[in-house]
C-alpha cells in the first residue's frame, strides 16, 4: 500500500479547467497503476480514468469524460495528474485517486484496491 494525497480541487465555472494531483512519497509509485474516481452524495463511486504503471503508455477513460479529461504521470515527481477541461456541472463531486499494482483492480473490482487518497472536492457552477 502507498499513502496518496490529492490536491488541486476547487470551484470553477462551466467550461473551465482544473488539474488534480495525486502524490506520494513512495519511490515505488512507478510500479502502481493509478485511477481517478468520483462520488456525489447518494450515488455510488464511479470510475473516471486510469493509467498503467511505469511508462503510463496506456490509459482508460469513462465515456462521460473522454476527450475532456487527460490522465498522465510524472514518475520523477511520484505524481499522477488528472487534467480536466470543459468542465460541466455533472462533473461535480469528490475525486479520489487510487493505486494498485494490478491495473485490472483499478478498472474492475475496486474492492481489491488497497490505497486510496482522502479525496478532493470539485465543484462546477452553472
Amino acid at each position: 500500500q502507498v499513502q496518496l494525497v490529492e490536491s488541486g480541487g476547487g470551484l470553477v465555472q462551466t467550461g473551465g479547467s482544473l488539474r488534480l494531483s495525486c502524490a506520494t512519497s513512495e519511490r515505488t509509485f512507478t510500479d502502481y497503476a493509478v485511477g481517478w474516481f468520483r462520488q456525489v452524495p447518494g450515488k455510488e463511486r464511479e470510475f473516471v480514468a486510469a493509467i498503467i504503471r511505469r511508462s503510463g503508455g496506456s490509459t482508460r477513460y469513462a465515456d462521460s469524460v473522454k476527450g475532456r479529461f487527460t490522465i498522465y504521470r510524472d514518475n520523477a515527481k511520484n505524481t499522477v495528474y488528472l487534467q480536466m477541461n470543459s468542465l460541466q456541472p455533472e462533473d461535480t463531486g469528490v475525486y479520489y485517486c487510487a493505486a494498485d499494482i494490478r491495473f485490472h483492480n483499478i478498472v474492475g473490482d475496486t474492492r481489491a484496491v488497497g490505497s486510496w487518497g482522502q479525496g478532493a472536492q470539485v465543484t462546477v457552477s452553472s
